[in-house]
């Protein structure tokens, strides 16, 4: 037996910490036509679930976060988001579509009047269309009407589209941090 038997090998993701003075950054574009905003109500755990899982399949955050890999995953992790302390429904929100929910965000309340997002995600049926950016500036909102000064997210380092709308909405890197992930067979 080698000294190294039933060490499990690690993979280590950059991840950005970024952060945004709510009273900068431009405002949110107009919600296209055909789309509408659902605001939070318990109901719709499952709902947020589902478009997560939507969003996030096979995707490196699915790696980085295996939660985000499937719909249980999903609903655990929004029922853990649901229940904390400073959990804002006025910054949670689904994005309905022509053919249903394809986006989904949610909205913490830290310490130090900071607003936390916790997962912005858009079907990838949907993406490329802005959408994006008016689920994010819906939420933002959500800070400034809560009294909220700042707000802060984390984004891997290799999910460039994410980095260019946060960039884009004006949020700024403030810390890079590493995600240390077992290593799955076939991941990623």
């Amino acid at each position: 037996m080698t000294p190294f038997a039933g060490l499990q090998s690690l993979s280590y993701f950059k991840r950005f910490k970024m952060e945004l003075e709510l009273w900068t950054g431009p405002p949110a574009p107009p919600l296209p036509a055909g789309y509408a905003f659902v605001p939070w109500h318990d109901g719709l755990l499952g709902d947020h679930a589902d478009a997560l899982a939507a969003s996030f399949h096979e995707t490196i955050d699915a790696v980085v976060f295996p939660s985000l890999g499937d719909r249980s995953g999903c609903h655990y992790l929004m029922t853990e988001i649901s229940r904390k302390s400073g959990f804002l429904p006025g910054a949670t929100w689904l994005l309905a579509g022509p053919s249903g929910y394809c986006g989904t965000v949610q909205g913490v309340r830290e310490a130090g009047g900071v607003g936390a997002i916790q997962n912005v995600g858009i079907a990838s049926g949907y993406r490329n269309r802005g959408l994006g950016s008016v689920l994010l500036g819906q939420a933002l909102e959500g800070f400034r009407r809560a009294g909220l000064k700042r707000a802060l997210l984390e984004v891997t380092a290799q999910n460039e589209g994410a980095l260019r709308l946060y960039r884009r909405l004006g949020f700024r890197r403030r810390k890079i941090v590493y995600k240390a992930v077992v290593a799955q067979a076939g991941a990623w």
